[in-house]
């Protein structure tokens, strides 16, 4: 008889996402658009983005490391990046601007694909942005808090 042989562990190599979409969502900070991609982050690698527009059954580029952004928004997109949050921010938005919003984003040497989140934006149906957020977007707000406080500790003061 032959000595029965251990059978060792083979490697296995797997392909895992540097990174995943989580949460898009779309609200009005004014007359402006603000597209929110949320993502989970596992690679300090650089990470690509591209927002887009799909109406009429088109694609258009609204901002991108990825492509090449259209004309018609380069003047009036911008996007900003946060820990596990890249912000699309669309100046002066209107109907015309209605259609279905797209996130896309690549790290740097995952081969796995791009990660891909829609969401359709309809301007009637948008929420007002709401939260901490708005306080860094326009920090005239914060001024007026912080410069409110000594008014409210003094009527405070007053009704002890």
């Amino acid at each position: 008889l032959f000595p029965v042989q251990p059978l060792l562990p083979l490697p296995v190599l797997q392909a895992a996402h540097c990174q995943m979409i989580k949460d898009l969502s779309a609200c009005l900070l004014g007359q402006n658009l603000r597209v929110d991609c949320r993502y989970e982050n596992k690679t300090d690698n650089p990470l690509t983005y591209e927002f887009s527009i799909t109406k009429d059954n088109r694609k258009h580029v609204i901002h991108s490391t990825i492509s090449v952004s259209e004309n018609i928004y380069r003047s009036r997109a911008n996007v900003t990046m946060h820990k596990n949050l890249v912000c699309l921010h669309l100046q002066s938005f209107t109907t015309s601007d209605e259609g279905i919003y797209m996130c896309e984003l690549k790290a740097t040497n995952d081969y796995t694909g791009n990660q891909i989140r829609n969401i359709t934006v309809i301007k009637d149906k948008l929420e007002k942005c709401a939260g901490f957020s708005l306080l860094i977007q326009n920090t005239s707000w914060l001024l007026l808090l912080l410069l409110s406080l000594p008014l409210l500790q003094a009527v405070d003061f007053v009704s002890l």
